[in-house]
């Protein structure tokens, strides 16, 4: 016995809606184990700019603990001078070091045209100039940095300086 034609197109149209359907189903689990992360771009570039704010504004009364809380610690990948630096402490040590026995010495930092780029919800890539003015040496520069986002925190993880001294 032959089966009725319309009742393989019942079948058919059965098996597509359960077909359908359960791709739907599988489609909304998976959306349900995705964390819902909520990206407000520009609120998370001004907290990367108070980062910077914080630093620039510790290098200027002299507190290099203070410039130094805006990198990761002790796992900060810092680039200067065509070398590594050793981790966060060797860092500070380089800033004590070289720029730490005066206020003259130390000079007064601005970072300026500051351009933030979002690249997830907790890394950020930031490209900015500086100036670093003082009486023996005066510095001008370029910053390029990823940022991390940890504990709630922007924090710089990997920074490269290029800089020059000025006449």
């Amino acid at each position: 016995m032959r089966p009725n034609p319309p009742t393989l197109r019942t079948f058919a149209a059965i098996l597509a809606l359960t077909l359908a359907a359960a791709s739907e189903l599988h489609a909304a689990d998976n959306k349900a184990c995705e964390p819902a992360v909520v990206l407000d771009a520009e609120a998370e570039k001004q907290a990367i700019r108070d980062v910077i704010s914080r630093m620039e504004a510790a290098w200027n009364r002299g507190d290099f603990r203070g410039y130094m809380q805006g990198f990761a610690n002790p796992d900060v990948v810092f680039v200067s001078r065509g070398e590594f630096q050793k981790d966060w402490q060797g860092t500070l040590d380089h800033y004590i070091r070289d720029y730490g026995s005066s206020a003259e010495s130390r000079g007064t930092l601005h970072f300026f045209d500051i351009k933030i780029e979002m690249l997830g919800p907790d890394a950020a890539q930031l490209i900015s100039r500086y100036q670093l003015n003082r009486p023996q040496k005066p510095q001008d520069g370029i910053n390029t940095r990823l940022l991390r986002k940890r504990d709630g925190q922007w924090i710089i993880a990997l920074n490269h300086v290029s800089s020059r001294e000025l006449p």
